[in-house]
């Protein structure tokens, strides 16, 4: 599901839980994501604004395995948390799916690619 598809309201909402979570993962600090840096790069949500899919950026990429799991586990402190920031605007908060995202590593192939 892109942007065009997305409602005014959906395109809201991921943006305030894009900021939302970007906050909640920074405030946690790099010592939590085992030094790497996470970015979270775009929310795409679903039409009855149950579940959100969450796309990180994880730099440097060679840790974004270890990473990816951090997240996955401990997702319902996120959503905790997420849901004390957004409660005033949404009756439930959505369920938390996190996702690579891989387009910067990509563009950096592409770079390489581009040098030779």
């Amino acid at each position: 599901m892109d942007n065009q598809q997305m409602s005014t309201r959906q395109l809201k909402v991921a943006r305030e839980l894009q900021k939302a979570l970007a906050e909640i993962i920074r405030s946690k600090g790099m010592a939590h994501t085992g030094g790497a840096m996470v970015t979270v790069s775009e929310v795409r949500i679903s039409p009855d604004l149950s579940v959100a899919k969450v796309f990180v950026s994880i730099f440097p990429s060679a840790k974004a395995q270890e990473v990816m799991e951090i997240l996955q586990s401990n997702i319902k402190v996120y959503r905790g948390e997420l849901g004390r920031i957004v409660a005033k605007q949404l009756r439930i908060v959505p369920e938390l799916i996190f996702l690579l995202d891989s387009s910067l590593d990509y563009a950096q192939h592409i770079e390489d690619l581009l040098k030779k």
